[in-house]
């Protein structure tokens, strides 16, 4: 008998962890694609129903053989299964569908899509943002000390691969793919919370950034975005790259943002064999000489040259005194990066009163465009990827048949800012933020992204209902999702 055939024999025995144990045992040369599917597949066993660690490994091992699985039924309902304990139904949905495909009527498959066809449209969580948010900063300050005696001691500075992997495994509690640095200023440790060009990211980090508890923050700062550094230099194989060594071209936009077109000689070889490396290192290399905050807040786009432009540039190392003399601010602030980060958009609206609600869009201000042009695209990544976090991005919805007269218009738009303003206070910002709005022909709508979706339902209810507004409705960022009513005091209109 090979361990294949034992491991089925122990997985009609329920003897889950013996498959663990064997599997686990093997030198990683020996493990096949077909045996970490079945490790997989015994993690979703053994695991119990919030044991996110668990599913989380079963993720990572079946998504290293997706293209060897192809259309395998096992591969994507075992899949399907992990996401789906780890309260990330829309992923979970997807796979589950194409383990349908696979092997047509298998009724436990669709048990699942059905499930998560209902949970899409009002996502629930063993916990969500805001629990994760106080569970992990718990965990932290009951582990911190371990953290700062490892970076006191790692004085050659060879246990950098040992503090990621242990802090990192305290903030995928909350936060499933955050980026981070590890640091020390001289006289407090930093964490550093890096969003990686994401408003998303950045609003989620800076959320779990305000709940940092008073016994962390003894020793810690907690930082939100790179911090700017000068005189910095990336391996790049063949020898270090300098901001002196990078010309830069500014092309100004709207307002104050501007696109960069960076050239760099040295790197030229590396960029024919491997560009995303070159990317990566130009792009990190522009984060740490600007700091990230900058570089959101003033740089819309980003190129690399295989030759130097026509016209004035600047060495990498001058752009930040290149951006100030141009008005930009360097210490800016994430809530100032946030504030100035709108995009105001405008659409062909539909005159079908009864087409999918936010088609009848005529215009809007958003901080999250990518969630907008997704809904309206069809498309889920960025949806799923805050609901892995235990977040919701979604947006209410409320008739427009009130609002009459020549100042129509002004009426709709203030009772957005008295929204956002509602959200900003306390008890909202605890439970959600504010991401834009829009104007529809029928319908208005407010954006936000919930780090606990039941108490932002209640907090904007009153808000609404004290409006006078006859009826409200929210929805998930997911066209297939289905609207929420949240009250309703008069018949609909067909």
């Amino acid at each position: 008998m090979d361990l294949l055939q034992q491991c089925a024999q122990w997985f009609e025995n329920g003897e889950h962890q013996k498959i663990v144990d064997a599997i686990e045992a093997l030198p990683e040369e020996e493990r096949t694609p077909e045996l970490d599917s079945e490790l997989a597949r015994a993690y979703n066993n053994v695991a119990e129903a919030t044991d996110r660690k668990l599913f989380r490994k079963a993720v990572a091992l079946l998504k290293r053989h997706e293209a060897y699985f192809e259309g395998d039924h096992r591969w994507n309902f075992r899949l399907g299964y992990a996401y789906y304990y780890l309260d990330q139904e829309g992923r979970a949905l997807h796979h589950f569908r194409e383990a349908l495909a696979a092997l047509p009527g298998d009724e436990d498959t669709q048990n699942f899509i059905d499930d998560c066809e209902r949970r899409i449209s009002l996502p629930r969580f063993a916990e969500n943002l805001r629990e994760r948010t106080e569970s992990v900063w718990k965990r932290f300050a009951a582990e911190e000390a371990e953290l700062r005696r490892i970076m006191d001691e790692d004085t050659e500075h060879v246990r950098g691969d040992e503090l990621i992997e242990k802090c990192g495994d305290i903030l995928r509690e909350a936060l499933e793919n955050q980026a981070f640095e590890l640091g020390f200023n001289g006289e407090k440790y930093e964490l550093i919370l890096t969003p990686e060009g994401s408003i998303e990211v950045l609003l989620e980090d800076c959320y779990f950034q305000r709940h940092v508890p008073a016994e962390v923050a003894e020793h810690w700062n907690i930082l939100v975005g790179r911090q700017r550094m000068s005189g910095l230099a990336l391996d790049a194989g063949e020898g270090p790259i300098r901001g002196e060594d990078v010309q830069v071209w500014l092309e100004a936009g709207n307002g104050d943002r501007y696109g960069v077109k960076l050239y760099c000689e040295k790197l030229l070889p590396l960029l024919t064999e491997d560009e995303g490396r070159v990317w990566w290192l130009l792009t990190t290399l522009t984060d740490q000489l600007l700091g990230e905050l900058v570089n959101m807040r003033y740089i819309r786009s980003f190129d690399v040259l295989k030759a130097p432009a026509e016209g004035k540039s600047c060495l990498l190392s001058e752009l930040p005194e290149e951006l100030s003399r141009r008005g930009a601010k360097l210490d800016i602030t994430p809530a100032e990066v946030i504030a100035e980060n709108y995009t105001f958009y405008s659409l062909d609206p539909s005159e079908d009163p009864n087409a999918d609600y936010r088609l009848d869009t005529i215009s809007g201000a958003s901080l999250c465009p990518t969630l907008v042009s997704e809904y309206l695209q069809g498309e889920d990544s960025m949806v799923d990827a805050l609901q892995a976090d235990g977040a919701v991005a979604g947006f209410f919805i409320y008739p427009l048949s009130g609002f009459r007269g020549e100042n129509r218009s002004e009426e709709i738009l203030a009772l957005r800012d008295r929204a956002k303003a509602r959200m900003e206070t306390p008890e909202g910002a605890a439970c959600c933020s504010f991401i834009g709005g829009a104007t529809g022909l029928f319908n208005g709508y407010v954006d936000f992204i919930a780090w606990d979706f039941d108490a932002t339902v209640r907090c904007m209810r009153a808000f609404f209902e004290a409006e006078g507004l006859p009826w409200l409705a929210a929805r998930v960022f997911r066209r297939e999702s289905h609207p929420l009513s949240i009250y309703d005091k008069q018949e609909r209109e067909d």
